[in-house]
């Protein structure tokens, strides 16, 4: 007996319905709402969090399942019991990458979990490049990707700016009021399709990089730290239990590698299984193309970073391949593969050796690209100070945020001079103290 979840289609006389989507990286889905409305679709990305969403989602989906499966669809589910949406009117989103990772099966979970919560006539909409399904009512039109893509280049800009300068800012808030700002502008230029184009995005990331040089800055030292991981519970606060902000609490600079390099991630491994395996050669063709386009909009973030501030700018996705060659192999690709390695190695070079690598449970990829090659790299880099965090329902924030400690107290023992005895010895009897737990 078949036990196949019959699939409710999002239709053109759905096209006025609220699609929710689970939140992951505030700046940029914020852009992503503005994109979507510029095309008609009324897309809410969601902000409840808190322990609600955990339990609706350990309701609803099995435990042993990936922890960011857990976390988006209680989130999705959360939303739709909180009364303040027409569950008759009202739809979901979620992507769906097709690959080896078990996120492409997310969203069976999600109509399974729909069913059993009473709310099977939701639509769900599968965000996905590959045409594994397709909705009447819903279609990822040339100038639609476009903007997407341009929004990924400004979000990972911002994202990368203000975990530089707001540490150190003299007028507290300034630069999220910036951020802000940004993202109004942004938005009104991408209403009238303007903003995407190359020379219009060097422009802008000029401009903002610019107006962010200008917010005065304390010249302090602080330590700075790389997060790392699984690619939802490295961006969520819900998911990492707001790791940015308590590392900034704890009197660090934080530098998260962007979505950007992702996304040429996945572009290039079709590149690399054509040059491993065989297979479609006009695919491997196209693939690499787009890689050369985005490549284009890449080097303008990073030209623009290098000739107008004094920030540290991320490096080339081409270099970070060649970051990892006696590392890891570049076959190994499930999760965030050896694209998770190189973001520790890139952070390491440009004086972020304090890492953090976020391991969601059930993320066996990742456990084995993440925690599983810090032995390699630091034989390679015996200064990196790599902690790896498992993120799951029945961790407590505690003992999360003490791990993290004992990592920065390890940091800061290379910058400050050298303690008294007694504080020594109270220091270590600290750490010891921690590690047990």
């Amino acid at each position: 007996m078949s036990t196949r979840v019959k699939r409710v289609e999002f239709t053109r006389d759905m096209r006025d319905y609220t699609i929710l989507c689970p939140d992951m990286l505030p700046v940029h889905f914020a852009l992503l709402e503005k994109v979507f409305r510029n095309f008609g679709y009324n897309l809410k990305v969601l902000k409840n969090q808190g322990r609600s969403v955990v339990e609706s989602g350990l309701r609803n989906v099995h435990n042993d399942t990936c922890y960011p499966a857990l976390l988006v669809i209680g989130q999705l589910i959360d939303a739709l019991e909180s009364g303040e949406y027409d569950i008759n009117r009202v739809a979901l989103m979620i992507t769906q990458t097709g690959g080896g990772c078990r996120a492409s099966n997310y969203i069976h979970l999600l109509r399974k979990a729909l069913i059993k919560s009473g709310y099977g006539h939701v639509p769900v909409i599968s965000l996905n490049a590959g045409g594994m399904e397709k909705n009447s009512g819903f279609r990822l039109s040339i100038p639609m990707l476009r903007q997407s893509v341009a929004i990924i280049v400004y979000g990972d800009l911002l994202m990368l700016l203000k975990n530089q300068v707001k540490p150190y800012e003299i007028n507290q808030g300034e630069t999220d009021a910036l951020v802000d700002k940004w993202v109004d502008e942004l938005a009104q230029q991408l209403e009238v399709m303007r903003g995407i184009h190359l020379a219009e995005l060097k422009s802008n990331l000029r401009d903002i990089v610019t107006s962010f040089d200008k917010i005065q800055r304390q010249d302090t030292e602080k330590t700075k730290v790389g997060i790392v991981g699984e690619i939802y519970v490295k961006y969520s606060s819900l998911g990492n239990n707001n790791l940015e902000d308590f590392l900034m609490s704890e009197g660090c600079e934080v530098m998260v590698p962007g979505l950007l390099g992702f996304l040429m991630y996945c572009m290039e491994n079709g590149v690399i299984d054509y040059q491993l395996y065989g297979g479609s050669f006009f695919k491997s063709f196209i693939l690499g193309k787009v890689n050369e386009y985005l490549g284009k909009m890449e080097e303008l973030m990073i030209d623009a970073v290098k000739t107008y501030s004094s920030f540290i700018a991320p490096s080339p996705f081409v270099h970070m391949k060649e970051l990892v060659k006696d590392i890891i192999g570049l076959g190994c690709k499930m999760g965030e593969g050896w694209l998770l390695p190189a973001e520790m190695v890139e952070l390491i070079k440009n004086g972020y050796g304090n890492i953090v690598v976020t391991q969601p449970f059930g993320c066996l990829p990742n456990h084995i690209v993440g925690k599983g090659v810090v032995s390699n790299i630091k034989r390679k880099y015996p200064e990196a100070n790599i902690v790896p965090i498992d993120y799951d329902p029945g961790a407590t924030r505690v003992n999360q945020e003490n791990r993290i400690k004992l990592m920065l107290a390890v940091a800061r023992e290379k910058i400050l001079p050298e303690l008294p005895n007694e504080e020594e010895e109270f220091q270590l009897g600290f750490q010891n103290w921690v590690l047990m737990l």
